[in-house]
């Protein structure tokens, strides 16, 4: 029988392989997958190659090729280790999907503009948000929910989506997907939402660092190819339990990285955007919170 530490060190790539589940994302470090520990549509069950490990984010679990058998088997550490160890082909079976009827939208985009309605720079100023800053990065979004027309602050994802927020709504338009912003900078900031990031910016007038926006902690898998590409990873989440265990996973992620939560800057608040309209109150002045490197901004 081979030892616990030889059988941990199984590969966890060529188990799955040989039961039929190749990554949709692949390279010499990682793989995405979707996960077989349950139904999903977008990627998020990461396997690193290096350290023989998996993490499934939308379970927020993870470890070695034991446990990984211990949930698809459903069975005991013991038994986890006779079946590895015996090398037996067992079945993965697939996640039942759950019959739910689709709802009709009703939501339709109409077109976007340059930012410039008093009430979207009202609503953005009432945010604590610096309406100079905000240009850059958001447009006028004009949308129709049942055929009444609105608009609203709109801040685009990577994949041509909107973020949307006004002073009477807070939504989307699909497809759901991250922001990112290259400066071409080996350091890299996180925000759960863009109202976060736009804060950020209001705090330091400028930005030289690499930007990732979630829009949605949920979407931290889909951040990470462009993570992988930065040695230091300041983390502006929100202080709830998302917020700590999404700080958590990035720590787990990239344990050679300098990960550093930046939640305690805000800790009484919930999130930076909190933080910082009650900062205006208090003090005109804007705090230092990260240090910056000297780059040429790219979107």
């Amino acid at each position: 029988m081979k030892t616990i530490h030889a059988i941990k060190c199984l590969s966890i790539r060529a188990y799955l392989a040989e039961r039929g589940l190749y990554p949709t994302n692949d390279n010499s470090r990682y793989g995405l997958y979707l996960s077989p520990l349950r139904e999903e549509r977008t990627p998020s069950f990461k396997v690193d190659y290096l350290q023989n490990l998996w993490y499934d984010f939308g379970l927020g679990e993870g470890g070695s090729i034991i446990d990984l058998v211990m949930r698809l088997e459903r069975c005991d550490f013991a038994q986890a280790v006779r079946l590895l160890d015996n090398g037996e082909r067992t079945h993965i079976p697939s996640p039942v999907s759950s019959s739910v009827s689709p709802s009709v939208s009703t939501f339709r985009t109409l077109f976007d503009m340059p930012l410039r309605h008093p009430a979207l720079i009202s609503y953005l100023s009432s945010r604590g948000i610096d309406p100079d800053m905000a240009f850059g990065y958001c447009r006028e979004v004009h949308y129709a929910i049942n055929g009444r027309e609105y608009f609203a602050v709109g801040f685009r994802n990577d994949a041509g989506g909107w973020e949307l927020r006004s002073e009477c709504f807070k939504g989307g338009v699909s497809p759901k997907h991250i922001t990112t912003i290259d400066n071409r900078s080996d350091t890299v900031i996180v925000f759960e939402g863009f109202m976060d990031f736009l804060s950020y910016l209001s705090m330091e007038k400028q930005l030289q660092t690499d930007v990732a926006v979630l829009n949605s902690v949920v979407n931290l898998p889909k951040a990470i190819p462009f993570l992988d590409r930065h040695t230091t990873i300041h983390a502006f989440f929100d202080n709830d339990e998302a917020g700590q265990k999404a700080t958590a996973n990035l720590k787990r992620l990239y344990p050679n990285s300098s990960v550093i939560d930046r939640s305690h800057l805000y800790r009484e608040h919930k999130d930076l955007n909190e933080f910082w309209q009650t900062k205006q109150h208090r003090q005109p002045s804007r705090p230092h919170i990260v240090p910056k490197r000297k780059q040429v901004m790219k979107m």
